[in-house]
């Protein structure tokens, strides 16, 4: 036995025939592009996914929030909701390994999604929902999870005898794996009793590893004996390579021979479950004492970056003495009082109860989210209402103020204040014209009504008191000039506004509204000089003493 010193366990694993698959599927990770990552650089050729994976997908991040949006907006019922989010992730994973998928001639780049694990006990239920998830995907390489029960095996005969490529899940135990390989050769021959092309159809059956060492190594703990602690975490292992065993015998028999003749792939072993769960044992150890060419390892994140780091490969497949003492120590957990068959029934109920639980809990952040995210949306109209209201009485204004600025410019009889009052004019006008770009930008429409009554007002307001009723007074040049003011520093309010609305609502140009901000504050200065020059012509040469 040679032990790997290689620099890349991962590509040396790969080498030795084990295809490296990631348990873990998000949209932070698609749409991040670390799958791509992994597919390039880490030798990742699958991907599987499970409820548990998302619900933790979901729990992070925001990238599911617009189609939840949309989902609850439409008023989808979860489970529906449920599906869609599922099945656009795996469809993205899918092309994400089309190019994989086509070069290994469709035995990797696969995606796997699993079937409501609450189905797992209604054999018809799981087949229709196992041919709805193939036909939404619509990707050649997809897997449709199917669990172990005795009701799955049925509806995996169904899927396979379809033209379906199954992923059997949630195996434990040797006989319940001879029943799902008994269950896809019998799917293969009614298909190709249908006259399906067999070669198109592809399986992996994945058989648990490291809960079989937690559970037992808790029987052997209850135990309490020298004996029992010396057997500790070796069960997993041992079971996985008399799996393997098994698996070889089968492809060996006439049987499966007729089906290979016909074109049929076999049903690749697949160790699942291969994060270590005791921190006492390696971190690798699912994934360097499995080495076998033909298998899959599909290892959640933390275990493919440890065996980047630190795995090694044994260079050798399992062998007669290794069958051997697999037997010897599955006898040994007899002597020590586990039961092994009540182990595997166990960990299989406790699995079904887990996904269901993960299910579960998938199904309230969805509905959690959508509501939620209804609830935003309604505020948003809210918000987007107000907000609508807020620009069209600042357009008004504007419209009004522009009235005002063109009517004081012609107005005036000094030339230099004249001059700067049409450039003003001009300005605001162009004001006006931006304010109706973010509106439209933003939006939001001009309330024509609106703006016709605030022109309205703005002409009645030159009938104001001055002291001359149907000409100007000196007074005129004051009091519209403090009007423009202060509809210049309205204005400036507004930008503001708008400003701060920048930092979150990228459909606002926050260097525009700068600019804008800045140009209303010099219009605010001319406007004063303006001002305290009308004043001291109207005013104080009026109110000075006389000697």
């Amino acid at each position: 036995m040679s032990v790997s010193t290689s620099s890349n366990p991962l590509a040396e694993l790969s080498a030795a025939g084990v295809s490296v698959w990631l348990d873990d599927l998000s949209r932070e990770l698609l749409a991040g592009g670390e799958l791509n990552s992994l597919i390039a650089g880490k030798h990742v050729v699958g991907v599987t996914t499970n409820p548990t994976i998302f619900a933790s997908a979901l729990s992070k991040g925001d990238r599911y929030s617009d189609q939840l949006a949309r989902l609850g907006a439409r008023g989808e019922e979860v489970d529906e909701a449920v599906f869609a989010l599922t099945t656009d992730d795996v469809r993205e994973g899918c092309r994400a390994l089309r190019e994989v998928y086509r070069s290994s001639g469709g035995v990797d780049g696969r995606v796997s999604i699993e079937v409501d694990p609450r189905l797992a006990r209604d054999a018809d239920a799981t087949g229709t929902q196992a041919v709805k998830l193939w036909e939404t995907v619509g990707e050649p390489n997809l897997f449709v999870k199917i669990p172990a029960t005795s009701e799955g095996l049925t509806a995996i005969t169904g899927a396979v005898a379809r033209g379906i490529s199954v992923n059997v899940t949630l195996i434990f135990s040797l006989d319940r794996y001879l029943e799902v390989m008994d269950a896809y050769q019998t799917g293969l021959e009614r298909a190709l009793e249908a006259g399906l092309d067999l070669s198109g159809i592809h399986s992996v059956a994945s058989f648990f590893v490291s809960r079989v060492d937690t559970e037992v190594d808790r029987r052997l703990d209850a135990a309490d004996s020298p004996r029992a602690q010396a057997l500790k975490g070796k069960a997993a292992v041992a079971n996985a390579r008399l799996a393997y065993q098994v698996y070889e015998q089968v492809v060996a028999g006439a049987r499966w021979r007729r089906l290979a003749a016909a074109g049929a792939n076999v049903q690749r072993p697949l160790w699942a479950s291969t994060g270590v769960k005791n921190p006492d044992y390696p971190d690798t150890m699912y994934v360097s004492d499995l080495v076998i060419a033909g298998t899959v390892n599909t290892m959640p994140g933390a275990t493919l970056t440890a065996f980047a780091d630190h795995g090694t490969v044994l260079a050798r497949a399992p062998k007669a003495e290794d069958y051997a003492a697999a037997e010897v120590h599955l006898a040994s957990l007899k002597e020590a009082g586990v039961d092994f068959a009540d182990v595997t029934d166990t960990l299989e109920r406790e699995g079904l109860e887990k996904f269901e639980a993960s299910w579960v809990e998938l199904a309230a952040l969805v509905d959690k989210a959508m509501r939620s995210t209804a609830e935003a949306a309604d505020a948003g109209a809210t918000d987007a209402g107000l907000l609508a209201i807020y620009l069209n009485d600042h357009y008004t204004g504007a419209t009004g103020g522009l009235e005002l600025f063109q009517r004081a410019a012609g107005a005036r009889k000094d030339k230099q204040a004249e001059a700067v009052l049409t450039d003003l004019a001009r300005q605001v006008e162009q004001d006006r014209d931006a304010l109706a770009q973010i509106m439209a930008d933003l939006g939001v429409s001009v309330d024509r009504t609106k703006v016709a009554m605030g022109w309205v007002a703005e002409k009645a307001g030159r009938l104001k008191t001055n002291g001359h009723l149907f000409s100007r007074s000196p007074l005129s040049d004051v009091l519209e000039a403090e009007a423009m003011l202060l509809g210049v520093l309205g204005k400036a309010a507004g930008w503001r506004t708008l400003r701060v609305l920048a930092d979150t609502d990228r459909r606002l140009d926050a260097s525009w509204l700068d600019t804008l901000l800045e140009r209303a504050e010099r219009q605010s200065t001319a406007l004063e000089e303006l001002r305290t020059a009308a004043v001291t012509r109207a005013l104080i040469h009026q109110t000075a003493p006389s000697n």
